[in-house]
């Protein structure tokens, strides 16, 4: 009886047919057209003097230049690694502190730990250009001002918030702590409630006080939780621009003009498309190192459990 001899590019086809590469293919072609393409673009236009005004250009490395002659953007770096600095020790501090409180509230079954979670989430909820109108109705100057109004009912005038350098980077980093919190919290929860019970109630029986127990058991079991808090924070703050241009617009001068509003407006407001991409291909470039570093945690936290 005579057999046929399989043929191996139909086997190919099928097990491609049957693999997931044959599943995954259209969010493939997705990614190509909404990101890959789109990125290279902006790459691509670093390296012209590109202008939304007009359609001739040429390739250079002048938008690179000028950047590294200007002296306003290292004070553009300045601000915005200030920034991402203190709003990232903020919300990983606050979120850690609101989910401990949250495990302790329920170990004591007390009312209320729902309400907070819910409370806390509803920031990361409200788009970014509403957080930061919301904080200016806030800290308006003004006699309408919410906190002016606090302040001078109690005698205290003269007192700026927007309107004077300092103080107003200090608002904006506040306006996005609160804004990224629940992130924070979310994850930090999660960590903590995968700690054994049996290792938290070794460390009582050893006698280590609350405090010993959050620094030697608590925080070492969720090292790798908090790391890739810390790292998500850090891109996501990086990447803020639409908050900041709502609460001061990068004002009272550049006083809290961060990277990513840079780039904006270059492209947006002085139709600098060339330098505009530039300003943007630098934070891909840190995003990037991040993300790098994500998977990196991500991998070795997998290796570890």
């Amino acid at each position: 009886m005579l057999q046929t001899a399989p043929n191996p590019k139909k086997g190919v086809v099928s097990r491609l047919a049957q693999g997931p590469v044959y599943w995954i293919a259209p969010l493939i072609l997705v990614l190509l057209v909404t990101f890959v393409y789109p990125t290279f673009e902006v790459i691509r236009y670093s390296f012209t003097d590109a202008s939304l005004t007009g359609k001739d250009y040429s390739y250079t490395f002048s938008s690179f230049i000028n950047i590294l002659s200007d002296s306003q953007v290292y004070q553009t770096l300045w601000t915005t690694f200030v920034f991402v600095f203190f709003s990232v020790v903020g919300q990983t501090v606050l979120g850690l502190a609101i989910a401990l409180a949250i495990v302790k509230g329920e170990e004591l079954k007390l009312r209320g730990t729902v309400f907070v979670r819910v409370v806390t989430l509803l920031a990361w909820a409200i788009p970014g250009v509403i957080i930061g109108v919301i904080w200016k109705i806030f800290l308006n100057e003004s006699e309408s001002g919410i906190l002016t109004s606090m302040l001078h009912a109690v005698g205290i005038t003269n007192v700026t918030f927007l309107t004077s350098a300092g103080s107003a980077l200090v608002c904006t980093i506040i306006a996005n702590i609160w804004r990224g919190t629940a992130q924070s919290m979310i994850l930090s929860y999660s960590g903590l409630k995968t700690i054994s019970r049996d290792v938290l109630e070794a460390a009582d029986i050893d006698g280590a006080s609350s405090w010993q127990r959050l620094i030697h058991v608590t925080l070492p079991s969720i090292s790798s939780v908090l790391s890739i808090n810390v790292i998500l924070n850090i891109i996501n703050t990086f990447n803020t621009f639409d908050m900041v241009m709502s609460l001061t617009s990068g004002g009272p001068g550049n006083s809290t003009e961060v990277l990513a509003l840079t780039a904006y407006n270059q492209i947006f407001v002085h139709m600098n498309l060339g330098s505009g991409s530039a300003y943007a291909t630098i934070l891909l470039l840190i995003n990037g190192l991040m993300a790098a570093l994500y998977f990196w945690f991500l991998r070795r936290s997998g290796e570890d459990a």
